[in-house]
């Protein structure tokens, strides 16, 4: 197995790439969570009478931080695109490949969570719509990201391979 010579990561590609995970991170968790509260204002629990007033709160949080965190999270990933296009080994930086690998790995943990909560929900008899349209939200955010980055690493070794 030969050894492929990466780019050296430089500073400004290492905070670029942390500035790019870390972004979407914030913005999936504030979308899930702007979901989340919708889906609790529009089928409220009848046991709980406290949680309206908050789920006001933390939807208002998670609009604000989705304004704010995704404007940056795509233009950090299309700035990193045209520097992929110009210097087309900079997708073979160590950073790069790590956040990926780590991005796919907590992904995965997150989809097997969701669906182990789903099931065991199931199992008790305990499947309401609310629960089942969070699930879904979980999945689908998740996937999303999952689906993202998986393609991307096919597309990296693709690129890669001899002819």
């Amino acid at each position: 197995m030969e050894k492929v010579n990466s780019p050296k990561t430089q500073p400004k590609d290492f905070f670029l790439h942390l500035l790019a995970i870390i972004t979407l991170y914030a913005s999936a968790i504030a979308f899930t969570t702007l979901i989340f509260q919708y889906i609790n204002l529009w089928l409220p629990d009848v046991l709980e009478d406290y949680y309206y007033l908050g789920a006001r709160g933390l939807a208002r949080g998670a609009l604000a931080t989705l304004i704010v965190v995704f404007p940056i999270f795509l233009y950090t990933n299309r700035h990193l695109n045209k520097e992929y296009k110009i210097n087309p080994e900079k997708r073979s930086l160590r950073i790069r490949k790590w956040l990926i690998y780590f991005t796919l790995f907590v992904a995965a943990i997150i989809l097997i969570v969701d669906l182990v909560a789903l099931v065991r929900n199931f199992l008790e008899g305990e499947l309401t719509l609310r629960f089942g349209l969070k699930v879904l939200t979980v999945g689908f955010v998740t996937g999303s990201i999952f689906g993202y980055y998986l393609n991307d690493v096919k597309k990296d070794k693709a690129q890669n391979q001899p002819e």
